[in-house]
């Protein structure tokens, strides 16, 4: 994991996962394979015993590469053979930013749930029309916030926080940088209409955080600003993005990404938190320990009776998609509620138009 040359292909596995569902209990479909996040989905919900059964992708070698890992998959030619199969429950979609929320909408009103990447949506207006289809189908608009739901230390603090290890959090610090490999990106990534901003991309992984670890329902972004710094051969790329909230739970929120990860650095980003609480304080390295060993998924924890080191790589596993499979099946939402997935776009969006009106230079 830590050799990766960016974030666009981290798609993790694991080993001994349990399996919620029988075989063919549970059938999803790929399509749209614009990012390699749609590896790592599969990846999930396959180990949890769903089937991949279609791929939709014009683009052949993209589609060929996703079926030469699931190759019991079959190669469709539209969304419409996905839609006509109806066993099919659920597409599984990573598109170009801009296309998500209108590919969303378009699957529920099909009849099936839909789980795409983040950025779930590039504008407002998209997310309200997302939430007006939700509310038309009854079907479910799940988002792959990765650097949560497919690591595993982020997976685990969220038990012990919500077990009182740090009492209350009073404020978070999560940092988000990515190696920018910028001959290998897609021209759309630096197309601000269709990649959305900074903060409306690879920021909204620490929103979704800041509301899972609080259990917020809200917040207010204080401050953003976004930059390009240093690609003006690229006028359009924001490689360096921040902001401030404060939740209504009183807890506030620094969120720090940026393009500058040095190709020297062992990993594609040093992704780390620090969350400080009213007992306590926690710290996350999530991909590798910066500067002495490719190992990752560390928390370092501080209490009233001392520090802990807690080693979580290949102990914790990714329930989430075993989750969301039952969700799916069951109508529940134990793992990730509804209002949640579409609050984190929200406040990632809040936060990037705040950040646009500063009018930053670069732009």
């Amino acid at each position: 994991m830590a050799q990766q040359a960016d974030g666009m292909n981290y798609a993790p596995t694991a080993a001994n996962v349990e399996q919620v569902v029988k075989p063919g209990e549970f059938v999803f479909a790929a399509a749209h394979l614009d990012h390699g996040h749609i590896n790592g989905m599969c990846n999930g919900l396959t180990e949890a015993g769903g089937e991949l059964r279609y791929v939709y992708e014009p683009d052949a070698a993209k589609r060929d590469a996703l079926l030469e890992k699931f190759p019991k998959a079959k190669p469709v030619d539209s969304l419409e053979r996905i839609f006509e199969d109806k066993e099919v429950k659920l597409v599984a979609a990573a598109a170009i930013p801009s296309e998500r929320g209108p590919l969303g909408c378009r699957v529920m009103q099909a009849g099936l749930d839909y789980f795409t990447d983040k950025c779930p949506f590039t504008t407002l207006e998209q997310l309200e029309t997302a939430r007006k289809v939700v509310a038309e189908t009854g079907r479910k608009y799940m988002v792959y916030y990765s650097e949560r739901v497919h690591v595993e230390s982020a997976w685990y603090v969220d038990q012990l926080i919500q077990d009182g290890a740090i009492g209350d959090i009073v404020h978070m610090e999560i940092f988000g940088p990515h190696r920018l490999s910028k001959a290998t990106r897609p021209e759309w990534f630096f197309q601000k209409a269709k990649y959305g901003g900074i903060l409306t991309d690879i920021a909204s992984h620490q929103f979704d955080q800041f509301l899972h670890y609080t259990r917020s329902k809200g917040g207010e972004v204080l401050h953003a600003r976004v930059d390009n710094m240093a690609n003006q051969d690229k006028p359009e790329l924001e490689d360096v993005g921040e902001a401030v909230l404060k939740l209504d739970t009183g807890a506030s929120c620094f969120s720090r990404v940026n393009w500058f990860t040095p190709d020297g650095m062992r990993g594609w980003g040093d992704g780390r938190s620090f969350i400080t609480g009213t007992k306590g304080v926690i710290e996350i390295r999530k991909y590798f320990d910066f500067g002495r060993s490719n190992t990752g998924n560390q928390i370092f924890l501080a209490d009233q009776q001392g520090d802990q080191v807690i080693e979580c790589a290949g102990k914790v596993g990714f329930p989430f998609f075993g989750q969301l499979i039952l969700d799916f099946l069951n109508r529940t939402e134990n793992a990730m509620t509804q209002e949640h997935a579409f609050l984190a776009s929200e406040l990632s969006l809040k936060a990037q138009a705040l950040a646009d009106a500063g009018c930053p230079r670069g732009q």
